[in-house]
């Protein structure tokens, strides 16, 4: 499957599950799997889908979806180890969805052992596709995206962030943060367009950010843990950054790491 093929697959599906429910959920078609992380039906028949149509194009290789995982987390391991994965996130942003807001979005990542190589992210409400693959950029639409040039001021880098970093606890030596789009399928557009300039995660599950990673380095961007390690898809370990340079996220982590330990 093509990469064409892949992102027509995820407009497909968009369009014949997702949409039809978009603003129109009943409420017996939101569940919560653990306090405050809901899915809906759009998600879990979004994701048979296009587990089905991989599964059917690459029989050999392992397939992470989010729901499927939160059925049998022990995929999470399999994947952990696995030489050809895809990650699908059927309806990332579900809250956003839910509560009737256009930032959300279908994603689909290709590893080949623990490198992302392909990248296909659809935002049905807005219309807009950003497809990535190794080594050949990243595109809005159809439209190769260039590097940003960006500034590495520290009195100058925009960060957005849904986590504690964006109220009270922001570090004092970088201008305050801005709210994340709660989507990162949103978030990781709005970085590599240079809306904001570095984003902050609490948790970086691999269907949410293994999109959104590729397109950040295929734009000259930069992923790291907050100890300075490299981000490695198939580790779940905790806090992730991303930045649209490797000067900027040198910047920006000492202090959110610092910061960060001193409310630990």
């Amino acid at each position: 499957m093509d990469t064409a093929a892949l992102l027509d697959l995820l407009k497909e599906t968009a369009a014949t599950v997702i949409t039809p429910r978009f603003r129109a959920l009943a409420s017996e078609e939101v569940f919560e799997k653990s306090p405050g992380d809901l899915v809906t039906v759009a998600d879990r028949e979004s994701e048979v889908v296009i587990t089905d149509a991989l599964r059917a194009a690459y029989p050999e290789a392992l397939i992470l979806g989010e729901e499927a995982t939160a059925a049998d987390p022990s995929l999470l391991d399999a994947f952990a180890t696995a030489e050809h994965s895809f990650t699908i996130d059927p309806v990332d942003g579900t809250k956003n969805f839910v509560n009737g807001s256009p930032d959300h979005a279908v994603m689909v990542s290709e590893l080949r052992g623990s490198e992302v190589v392909r990248a296909v992210i659809w935002q049905p409400e807005h219309e807009v596709s950003w497809v990535a693959e190794r080594g050949a950029g990243a595109y809005r639409n159809g439209e190769r995206l260039a590097a940003l040039t960006r500034d590495p001021d520290p009195a100058q880098v925009r960060g957005a962030t849904s986590t504690i970093l964006s109220t009270s606890a922001a570090p004092a030596d970088l201008p305050p943060m801005q709210e994340s789009w709660w989507c990162a399928g949103v978030d990781y557009p709005q970085l590599v367009i240079g809306t904001v300039d570095y984003l902050v995660y609490r948790r970086d599950w691999p269907w949410d950010h293994a999109p959104g990673s590729l397109l950040v380095t295929e734009t000259g961007g930069h992923l790291s843990r907050l100890d300075g390690g490299p981000y490695e898809p198939r580790v779940v370990a905790g806090w992730l950054l991303a930045g649209g340079s490797q000067e900027i996220v040198d910047v920006v982590r000492p202090p959110i790491a610092r910061t960060l330990a001193s409310h630990e």
